[in-house]
């Protein structure tokens, strides 16, 4: 079942970011596997799935963002250190169109660390309190629709007196997205004391920086039309449609990181390394990262 609808993602045009989601929950549940064989196995086979994805024309990591031109006039003489005995945190926030996602998602394999997204949380929090009604992320949704999903098929407006009362006392007062915030965050603290990961979006950065946790913050960006022609060709659509969506959700972002952190995101005095990946590619963002932290 699991192969199944992994070829129905990769056949999907709109499917690639839930098949990197998929890939990165299988590492993570791998690297999990107490018995050394067993995880040696699991691992081996998953490094093949990744190949042979990575082999596909369109496949991850493989959509163009490169500006050879600009990379040509690059050189690396940057070196830095992650302090040791701390867990490696990696925040990356990115703009859309990018490469971000596929760039965080090959540094945490490079890394063999485990890797977090928006679909990775929205199931890893149905385990928690604040998922026990459906929520999920639904950070580019307003707060108006927000409340109408707490739960399925059951509006605000048709709740009785005790229903409201009892939503109130659930999330303590607060409306669905930010319980949902709270609780993400208190999992990402947890997670921090535990293990390395990479993490995509979720204001981490902020987070960890609020609880004196140790991190790498990333943001990822590139010109606004090289973005637009990857998206153009990842979506399957044309110039207007791409460009409307990259500014929709780019502003959809800047709006969720000033509402929690009260800054401007994408402004380079907020994070420890601003990347064009224009510049350098994939590949050649993820070996520059690798390099700075001296991996």
């Amino acid at each position: 079942k699991a192969v199944s609808e992994m070829v129905a993602l990769m056949q999907d045009a709109n499917g690639e970011h839930a098949l990197r989601s998929r890939l990165a929950l299988i590492s993570n549940m791998a690297r999990t596997i107490p018995d050394k064989e067993l995880h040696k196995q699991a691992m081996t086979e998953y490094d093949h799935i990744l190949k042979d994805l990575r082999d596909i024309p369109d496949g991850i990591g493989n959509l163009p963002v490169l500006d050879r031109d600009q990379a040509d006039l690059n050189e690396l003489y940057l070196q830095n250190r992650f302090p040791e005995g701390q867990h490696l945190i990696i925040c990356i926030s990115r703009s859309f169109g990018s490469a971000g996602n596929d760039i965080g998602f090959l540094l945490a394999d490079k890394l063999q660390i485990n890797y977090y997204d928006a679909e990775i949380f929205s199931s890893v929090m149905k385990r928690l309190e604040a998922a026990q009604d459906h929520v999920s992320d639904y950070s580019d949704m307003n707060e108006q629709s927000l409340d109408l999903l707490v739960k399925p098929n059951s509006p605000k407006e048709h709740e009785s007196f005790s229903q409201r009362v009892k939503r109130t006392y659930r999330y303590h007062g607060l409306n669905t997205r930010d319980a949902f915030f709270f609780n993400q965050s208190d999992l990402l603290c947890d997670l921090a004391k535990k293990r390395d990961f990479v993490v995509m979006g979720r204001c981490a950065d902020r987070i960890f920086t609020s609880n004196a946790i140790p991190h790498v913050s990333i943001f990822i960006t590139a010109p606004i039309e090289l973005r637009v022609q990857r998206v153009m060709r990842l979506n399957h659509i044309d110039h207007w449609q791409a460009l409307r969506l990259v500014r929709k959700i780019d502003h959809t972002h800047a709006s969720y990181y000033r509402y929690y952190t009260g800054r401007k995101w994408g402004n380079a005095g907020n994070y420890d390394l601003c990347l064009n990946s224009s510049a350098y590619g994939v590949e050649g963002t993820v070996d520059l990262i690798l390099q700075i932290l001296g991996k």
